[in-house]
């Protein structure tokens, strides 16, 4: 499902260069659930970034669904994000004057689905996500968790090969983050494949595999032994 291969990132200001990434491999199956973890400057979010293909790698290689990532052009990774990978971030990142549904419907506008369909399948993404009664609401008149539920709904709506999550739970309070756990889980075990990165360990423990950085590299690779089921 995902690979990279002896992946560098190195970022430049002025004469200096920091190195973010240093050769990072790893490989991720398809129906996996993963949580990358590490301090702050560790390489994670700069990892994520490329998975994601919002940043570009210096060295190395990413395979997604059998495709070479490193090899395309902007207008290809641009399709790519919007088909291929479902983003859930922690600021939602919800447009405020449009209602959840016209949210939610958002990613399929840069394709070719017709606005009959459009509507179908945001309202199916909203009902999995427990939304099907908050459709007309505006992102300001919801809670928090009402939100990132919005948010995932938004980021299952193309059915992606893979959902990318950058700390979902880090604006919300105990009881909503469980909630949006419960909702990873779940379309993990309905076959979704989930890359989470977290700086929670409790969060973690709901992933079956938990990927540690440091100073740019990977310095441990283990399956959860003591998950949190919901």
């Amino acid at each position: 499902m995902l690979k990279v291969n002896d992946v560098v990132k190195i970022y430049h200001t002025g004469d200096l260069a920091f190195t973010a990434l240093k050769g990072v491999s790893l490989s991720i199956d398809k129906g996996e659930f993963a949580a990358v973890m590490g301090p702050s400057g560790s390489g994670k979010s700069t990892f994520m970034n490329i998975l994601g293909c919002l940043d570009k790698m210096d060295e190395g290689q990413y395979i997604l669904n059998q495709q070479d990532i490193s090899q395309l052009d902007g207008d290809r990774l641009a399709y790519i994000r919007n088909k291929e990978i479902g983003f859930v971030f922690q600021a939602f990142n919800l447009i405020p004057r449009i209602s959840l549904l016209e949210n939610v419907e958002l990613p399929m506008i840069y394709g070719t689905v017709s606005a009959k369909e459009r509507r179908e399948r945001a309202l199916t993404a909203l009902e999995k996500v427990g939304l099907k009664d908050r459709t007309k609401h505006l992102p300001n008149e919801i809670s928090g968790g009402q939100k990132q539920r919005a948010a995932i709904a938004r980021a299952i709506v193309n059915t992606p090969s893979v959902i990318l999550a950058d700390e979902p739970t880090g604006n919300l309070d105990s009881g909503s983050s469980r909630e949006i756990m419960s909702i990873f889980q779940q379309l993990n075990r309905e076959g979704a494949t989930v890359v989470m990165v977290t700086h929670e360990n409790d969060i973690a423990q709901h992933a079956l595999r938990v990927v540690r950085f440091s100073d740019g590299e990977i310095i441990r690779d283990e399956p959860v032994t003591h998950r949190i089921v919901l």
